[in-house]
């Protein structure tokens, strides 16, 4: 298990058309630079009863990042295995842009005759995007953080590689205050240990202003990092101990240098920080997972004060394997998580679960069919509602075998859609990815 969540990027990377999915539970999103440290940016956007879009080919393609645009429309990056697309075997950064109906505007993709994917996307002050990953492609090693910056169009203004002779890679960016990016990953090519936690500044241009690693002998990763009030830091992730057969939520704060304040850890066991975020009373909240000695996990989200000392935990799952990918404060002062939800009947479905300010379970939504399905970015919109970017995954045959599409879902404010539920996603995307199959099934649905 340790060494399926420290490789999970390059696990990614390295699928197969032929491989069953691995859990990929790194994605991650922020508010735009207007509102830096709270999700209450106000777009323009009708009032939508919810939809669902896919967007693929014929083998693996995944969502990991979304943020609602200035336009209203949506942007999207995730990984897109050119297996869909022609008979090469890698795979490069694919980054959508859709309008407010989450219809295709364009698509540009990135990458060279190797494996490269994008695990976070925020669009920048200047209107275009910015885009954080991994690339086997380009840079100095075997897999290299990838910085890339593009305009308005998503046509590509300039790229960066960070890395040294062995495996590093971006998990998470976001524009800083003074114009620069600030990026959160793991590398083996420095640091103390197996794999560290690896935090880059840059300029404007992408060039290295400074970097740190956190870690000791074991494996230690960052997942999600936030530019704080105070100009520093916030960054959760995991780090392991034991020889890597446990490890513990990792919450880390430095000031605007990068320079650790103060560290805390949560949980005994196996247990992971995948999303932070700054509060509106200064603290932090934090979703991951909590595992138990049986193996199975359910979903963690902690609230912690300004020092990083627990204020108070909820878990939410089954007897199953649940986790929380990302999560954020809403509007009313609560918190919406997105992940994933195990079911031994539909397998793995995307979870939207909502909270009170305490942490309390108000509603949650699942979508998802007999295959697996997962949630790895969520935002509330201008209307209320939410926007989820993930995978939907299709089951083709009796042996198993899997592909997938990245999935675009947009909920109302109780996370419900007009057109999807638990009960006809399946349909909903039989019905999408062969439009002139189905009549008379169709009909009965109501399509």
């Amino acid at each position: 298990m340790q060494n399926k969540i420290i490789g999970i990027f390059v696990c990614m990377l390295m699928i197969s058309s032929t491989t069953t999915l691995a859990l990929t539970p790194f994605s991650r999103h922020e508010q735009q630079m207007k509102n830096h440290f709270f999700d209450t940016t106000s777009v323009p956007l009708p009032t939508s009863s919810g939809w669902m879009k896919t967007f693929g080919g014929k083998d693996i393609d995944e969502g990991n990042s979304v943020q609602q645009t200035t336009d209203g429309g949506y942007i999207i990056v995730g990984y897109r295995d050119v297996n869909s697309f022609n008979n090469y075997n890698y795979g490069d950064v694919w980054l959508i842009k859709t309008d407010s109906n989450g219809d295709e505007t364009w698509n540009r993709n990135f990458g060279g005759t190797d494996l490269d994917a994008g695990m976070s996307v925020q669009q920048t002050t200047d209107g275009g995007y910015i885009i954080i990953g991994g690339t086997n492609s380009f840079g100095a090693g075997d897999i290299d953080v990838w910085l890339i910056k593009t305009d308005t169009n998503g046509y590509e203004t300039w790229n960066r590689t960070f890395g040294g002779k062995n495996i590093d890679y971006g998990n998470f960016v976001r524009q800083t205050t003074d114009g620069g990016y600030i990026i959160i990953g793991g590398t083996n090519s420095f640091g103390a240990g197996d794999i560290d936690v690896w935090l880059i500044k840059t300029d404007t241009n992408g060039y290295e202003t400074w970097n740190r690693t956190f870690g000791g002998t074991d494996a230690d990763e960052g997942l999600s990092v936030q530019q704080t009030s105070d100009g520093g830091y916030i960054i959760t992730g995991y780090s392991s101990y034991s020889f890597g057969r446990f490890y513990d939520v990792w919450l880390i704060k430095t000031d605007d240098a990068g320079n650790k304040i103060w560290d805390k850890y949560f949980g005994t066991g196996s247990n992971l920080g995948y999303s932070v975020q700054q509060t509106s009373d200064e603290g932090y909240i934090i979703t991951g997972s909590v595992g138990f000695l049986d193996g199975n996990s359910d979903v963690w989200l902690i609230k912690t004060d300004s020092n990083g000392d627990e204020t108070w935990n909820r878990t939410f799952g089954g007897k199953n394997i649940d986790y929380g990918t990302f999560v954020r404060q809403t509007t009313d002062g609560g918190y919406i998580i997105a992940g994933c939800k195990n079911s031994v009947i539909t397998g793995d479905d995307i979870w939207l679960i909502k909270t009170d300010s305490s942490g309390n379970m108000i509603w949650d939504n699942t979508f998802g069919g007999i295959s697996s399905d997962w949630g790895d970015s969520v935002q509330q919109t201008s209307d209320g509602g939410y926007i989820i970017a993930g995978m939907i995954g299709y089951r083709i045959n009796i042996y198993n075998d899997e592909f997938g599409d990245v999935c675009l879902i947009k909920t109302d404010s109780q996370g419900k859609s007009k057109t999807l539920s638990s009960g006809n996603l399946l349909f909903e995307r039989l019905f999408q990815r062969f439009p002139n199959a189905f009549p008379i099934l169709r009909q009965l649905m109501g399509y």
